[in-house]
């Protein structure tokens, strides 16, 4: 029987955990990249550099430390990146209503839009991704 970790989150849970960090990091990104008024197109560019760095790091995570499969990595992978999706349209839905006294229909489907547009391509792309580390020898095989 395995053992436990010291670990906070259990064994089978820590995917969960990673997914929640990577949607909340894209989130953070989103909003704080947003803030400079001046050099936007760099700031711009910085964000999806650094949002690249998280979908990268998690891939790695899903890939390397749990050892999943191609779909399961592709759809963790993709879950984060909706849910920091899905965060981005609240925030800006809630700064729509600072001046408005309801919520406009367009922001209620942007709250399915915004993760859908994001989170199937991502699936798609870290379903590659996983799929061609795959196949690449690991080190412990490697060294035979």
């Amino acid at each position: 029987m395995p053992e436990r970790t010291s670990s906070a989150a259990p064994a089978g849970r820590r995917w969960f955990v990673a997914t929640i960090i990577a949607g909340m990091a894209y989130l953070v990104i989103g909003r704080v990249f947003a803030l400079p008024t001046s050099h936007v197109r760099a700031w711009r560019l910085a964000a999806w550099l650094v949002s690249g760095g998280v979908y990268a790091a998690h891939i790695a995570y899903e890939h390397f430390g749990r050892r999943d499969a191609a779909r399961v990595t592709a759809w963790r992978v993709a879950l984060g990146v909706a849910l920091g999706a899905f965060g981005l349209a609240v925030a800006g839905m809630l700064h729509s209503r600072s001046g408005a006294p309801a919520v406009r229909p367009a922001w209620l489907l942007a709250l399915v839009l915004w993760p859908a547009f994001t989170g199937l391509p991502a699936f798609v792309g870290a379903w590659v991704a996983a799929a061609i580390l795959s196949r690449l020898p690991r080190r412990a095989d490697a060294g035979g």
